[in-house]
């Protein structure tokens, strides 16, 4: 069991071999940091039995009063919720902290529509990001969406 940053040892079909107009920028972020092997930027998770789990981008990281916490790790947690069907985590800027703790955005499942109120899962989710990473994580902010944006590739 282990984990760590996900890199390739060698080349496939498909691989990016450049970013337009800036080569440069393309060696340094995916072939320098581990020297013979390309950096996907994700993180990875490796079972005793050779099973591979990713764990979200390395890169996605809210600093909150000196705690530095993955986004993906929060969002994982929050989806546990009977009444979220996925979410979206960001910190926000804080005159005092530098990152305020968070803004979840939340897409409900159809059943869960109307149950309850938007303070009533707020602090629902407070509570159980409290007790399953810790008490400074708990949300300042929870925003309720029909559907979160999706990129191209969802």
């Amino acid at each position: 069991n282990t984990s760590g940053a996900l890199c390739i040892s060698q080349a496939w079909p498909g691989m990016a071999r450049t970013i337009y107009n800036d080569h440069k920028r393309f060696l340094e972020t995916y072939l320098t940091p581990y020297p013979g092997f390309f950096f996907t930027g994700d993180g990875a998770y490796r079972t005793s039995e050779g099973y591979y789990q990713l764990t979200g981008r390395l890169d996605d990281i809210i600093n909150i009063s000196g705690h530095r916490l993955g986004t993906a790790e929060v969002e994982d947690v929050v989806n546990h919720h009977v009444a979220v069907a996925e979410s979206a985590v960001i910190g926000y800027p804080h005159e005092i902290k530098g990152e305020g703790k968070m803004l979840h955005f939340l897409s409900l499942k159809h059943l869960s529509w109307g149950c309850g109120t938007a303070e009533t899962l707020t602090a629902e989710l407070q509570e159980l990001i409290s007790k399953k990473i810790a008490k400074y994580a708990a949300p300042d902010y929870v925003q309720v969406t029909h559907r979160l944006p999706k990129t191209r590739s969802g």
